[in-house]
């Protein structure tokens, strides 16, 4: 064998020239696609030779029959692989079909995508979430979504198993080398042809016969017309009548004339009405007047009032303020049923909302006002104890019906008035002052303490700096708990007002019942305001002392206060 090691000859130069003008002409790349010619077929392999390769590359039979190619083929046909190493670690040429296939099916839905047109394919099995389809033309595998599988739920899809059928590709993911396809969307497309011709034979001001109740929700009612369309009456095109949802009028299954009211070509809806076939009933509402009583008839409960018709479709609201004067949140379903008759007061028409307010409470008498006439604020009243909260006793005057208000401060004129609360039981009867009538807001408010004398009355005809006794009740930290002789009222002397001297102000000092005197300091009858102070007390004695057995000189009669004068006039004597 020669070597050659000047790769300049003219020889070295020639065979490099041939050997690529060979390589040109092949094309052989790693990571492309290559027609392979089959050379030999055995039990466990089939050998391909590939021109411009050194050596056979070796096809496992399996790979063949799962690409369902392997029936077909026989020596000197062609297969389509991918050259994925020209040379490996042993030195053989690895090559593969499934990958070719998989390549050339991507680019087949990549162009189908691209131009937006369907594919054939067939569900092969079921997986999480949706089904595989495979592409008939190449074997590719895709994804194709439960809610994309058809345009209403289905529960059974074995009937669409392995059948070819047209999809559309939906989504194409590069990276991952994932498609998802949907046959949904070739059902719609197929249906929005079909429905544009049938919406086409629908003019606004036609009545659809015998329309069948498919379905509701919130904001409407959808009918099946003839089916062949689906319609929609909006929830304000139902009834004159005010609704708040079509299960109140419609039953599935239904069958009711509809009026079309609008006709959309681009979204292929037809919009009916079903209230637009009769008269508008509040046409009629000039026949009804304002705050008089007319008969109604309860047609709908809620738990804010009732709607009730003045004459059919001519809906109006009776809340439940205006149920009862005397009953506190009253409730429409213990008064009333469907299908009552009772009467009520016109209180509100407005024609540009359609909306009629009524009143039942005010075809009966103001209680309020009979309260006003038979028992004006000053007057006495007997209640009977019916509810209560942390500071009030609610009072039923059985006569009238009406819950009054007791303040646990009107209970008692002692300062604890909490406490005094909790004597109380319900059914419990209480005579008390009326103190107050508010009958546009419906209020009453009664006292029982102003029922009595009051204590503080006591203090009338006192003022401030006068003396009284006063009995020791007890004695802490803070000073002394003491009653005035004659008064049912507790006050408190602070321990800064026990004495003048600080070492004597010491509540410690009394043990209870001592009667001591003191001074009022503070007195406001409109406030129920008093103030007691024995220091006071002190001050106003001592200055009484000196005012009366003192001369205006006495700081003169102090010892040696004379002294000076006497050595002044003792100088001008020797002076003379």
């Amino acid at each position: 064998m020669e070597i050659y090691k000047e790769i300049n000859t003219t020889a070295s130069k020639e065979f490099v020239e041939l050997l690529n003008n060979q390589l040109s002409r092949n094309k052989i790349e790693e990571g492309k696609i290559v027609e392979g010619k089959i050379s030999k077929i055995t039990e466990k392999f089939i050998f391909l030779f590939i021109e411009g390769l050194k050596s056979e590359p070796v096809l496992d039979i399996n790979e063949v029959k799962t690409i369902k190619i392997y029936e077909n083929i026989k020596v000197g046909d062609k297969i389509s692989v991918l050259l994925e190493k020209i040379e490996d670690r042993n030195g053989e040429v690895v090559v593969s079909a499934i990958k070719a296939q998989k390549i050339k099916g991507w680019f087949e839905l990549e162009k189908a995508y691209e131009k937006n047109e369907p594919i054939i394919g067939k569900i092969t099995s079921k997986c999480k979430g949706g089904v595989i389809v495979e592409h008939l033309d190449t074997g590719s595998l895709m994804f194709c979504p439960g809610s994309q599988i058809s345009d209403k739920p289905l529960k059974d899809i074995s009937h669409l198993m392995n059948e070819p059928q047209k999809f559309a590709l939906i989504k194409l993911d590069k990276i991952r080398g994932n498609a998802c396809v949907s046959r949904r969307q070739i059902i719609s497309s197929n249906k929005k042809e079909d429905k544009a011709k049938i919406v086409e034979k629908y003019k606004v001001g036609d009545v659809i016969k015998n329309a069948v109740v498919k379905g509701y929700s919130s904001f409407g009612c959808f009918f099946d017309v003839n089916s062949e369309l689906d319609v929609l009456v909006h929830l304000q095109e139902i009834s004159y009548s005010r609704i708040n949802h079509p299960d109140e009028i419609f039953n599935i299954g239904e069958k009711h004339d509809l009026l079309v009211i609008s006709v959309d070509k681009e979204k292929l809806q037809v919009g009916c009405s079903i209230k637009q076939l009769s008269p508008d009933p509040f046409g009629h509402i000039s026949n009804y007047e304002l705050n008089k009583p007319y008969k109604v008839k309860v047609v709908k409960i809620m738990d804010f009032g009732a709607f009730c018709e003045l004459e059919p479709g001519l809906s109006t609201l009776l809340h439940s303020s205006e149920l009862s004067w005397t009953k506190k949140n009253p409730s429409a379903k213990k008064m009333f049923k469907v299908g009552d008759e009772i009467e009520c007061v016109i209180t509100e028409i407005d024609k540009e909302k359609r909306r009629i307010a009524i009143s039942h409470r005010l075809t009966q008498k103001n209680p309020y006002e009979l309260m006003e006439k038979k028992y004006p604020i000053g007057t006495e009243v007997e209640g009977v104890v019916k509810t209560f909260n942390e500071y009030a006793i609610y009072l039923t005057i059985d006569d009238l019906g009406i819950d009054a208000f007791l303040h646990c401060n009107d209970l008692t004129y002692g300062k604890d008035p909490e406490a005094e609360l909790k004597k109380y039981q319900k059914g419990d009867k209480l005579k008390v002052k009326v103190l107050e009538i508010k009958k546009d807001q419906q209020k009453v408010r009664v006292g029982l303490r102003q029922t009595k004398a009051d204590p503080f009355d006591w203090f009338k005809y006192k003022k401030v700096n006068d003396a009284i006794t006063v009995k020791v009740v007890s004695s802490d930290n803070k000073g002394l708990v003491v009653k005035p002789e004659g008064c049912e009222l507790d006050f408190i002397i602070k321990k800064s007002q026990i004495a003048i001297n600080s070492a004597d102000a010491r509540p410690s000092r009394f043990v209870g019942s001592e009667r001591i005197d003191a001074a009022i300091a503070e007195l406001d009858l409109k406030k129920r305001k008093v103030s007691l102070s024995i220091k006071l007390l002190e001050e106003l004695k001592n200055k009484e002392a000196v005012s009366k057995f003192s001369s205006p000189l006495s700081g003169k009669n102090l010892p040696f206060s004379s002294l000076s004068d006497k050595l002044e006039k003792k100088q001008k004597k020797e002076k003379k």
